[in-house]
């Protein structure tokens, strides 16, 4: 089947009307890979510049032994207060400490193309953000980056986080029924992985799978034929960059655990929500694996954003379009959590 029209649709860049003043102020596109240390000094020094609001939420640092004796750093955020209140209260007026049952905990797994993304301590926003809104604790995995360390040492790392989280779920508060992953783009992609992880190894129950922008499939970009010219956004080309990047030199074809769209069978997986964006080369893959979770019996919402690209809330935070693509995934992750009736 001809892929022409949709090379013309994505061209002509249809962008959301709100969101056109952003698009049109966006820099041209660098490339992070060409000097990944400098790209990730930049990002640190922007973080460093605006540092996080923190208030009504604590956090903890810990360090999980790996077998080469080296440790793995996850966050642990917490609204102060730590008792379940229950969505939409204020954890902060919650009985004292060891009252009420256990909060959900939710495995944030950051993005950045592997390579780059991971937050300053104490500062990871959306962490911050889902600690306060939802409640929940939320664990945020400082997972080995490429291209030092290539696959499987990232996905391993949030897989063991998650087993670490489930082990200690009584002394951390959690509830170890209610064991959530979500990411955004790489990290929607490890978190779609550590869920295929989880069921093929008998390890902890997860309740929920929030793939918000997923990259789930190394053939993203792979024809060259197909190739956006956009420079200003995130492009194909970009996609194939990073998973350079990732997977093992010499890799011809990724594995599951690397590349969740690579999995033969997807039943048996956690409920799903996935969301899109419409001019986001990663849109195709993320919805043809919500069909595919969906034809293996798994009960999947699906998202997706007219007129965005890859990343656009960052460009655009106060727009309606993103505040509201914000609430959406945030209340299906509540709602997987917190159950009616439950």
């Amino acid at each position: 089947m001809s892929v022409q029209p949709e090379m013309q649709l994505r061209s002509a860049m249809q962008v959301h009307p709100e969101l056109v003043p952003a698009f049109e102020s966006l820099p041209q596109f660098a490339d992070p890979y060409e000097d990944i240390e400098a790209t990730r000094e930049g990002f640190h020094k922007m973080l460093a510049a605006f540092p996080a609001d923190r208030t009504g939420v604590s956090s903890e640092r810990f360090e999980i032994p790996r077998a080469d004796g080296s440790a793995l750093t996850v966050e642990v955020y917490r609204p102060e207060g730590g008792a379940d209140t229950g969505p939409g209260q204020d954890a902060r007026a919650a009985a004292p400490e060891g009252a009420g049952r256990a909060l959900p905990a939710v495995l944030h797994f950051h993005g950045g193309g592997f390579v780059l993304g991971r937050s300053l301590p104490g500062q990871d926003r959306a962490a911050i953000a889902l600690c306060r809104e939802l409640p929940a604790v939320v664990l945020t995995v400082e997972y080995r980056l490429a291209p030092e360390h290539r696959y499987p040492a990232g996905v391993e790392d949030c897989y063991r986080a998650l087993e670490w989280a489930a082990e200690r779920a009584a002394g951390l508060g959690i509830d170890p029924a209610r064991i959530a992953l979500t990411g955004k783009s790489a990290g929607g992609g490890l978190s779609a992985a550590v869920a295929l992880m989880a069921r093929d190894r008998g390890g902890p129950a997860i309740v929920h799978q929030s793939l918000c922008v997923p990259d789930v499939d190394d053939r993203v970009g792979a024809d060259e034929a197909a190739e956006d010219v956009e420079t200003r956004v995130t492009t194909a080309r970009d996609i194939q960059r990073a998973w350079r990047h990732y997977l093992p030199e010499g890799t011809a074809e990724a594995e599951a655990y690397a590349a969740a769209a690579r999995a033969t069978d997807l039943s048996g997986l956690p409920p799903a929500y996935v969301l899109v964006c419409d001019l986001d080369p990663l849109r195709d893959a993320g919805l043809a694996y919500a069909r595919r979770l969906m034809d293996a019996g798994v009960p999947v919402t699906v998202r997706n954003v007219p007129g965005a690209w890859h990343g656009f809330e960052l460009f655009a935070p106060d727009t309606r379009v993103a505040k509201e693509m914000t609430a959406h995934w945030t209340g299906q992750l509540r709602e997987a959590l917190y159950p009616a009736g439950g």
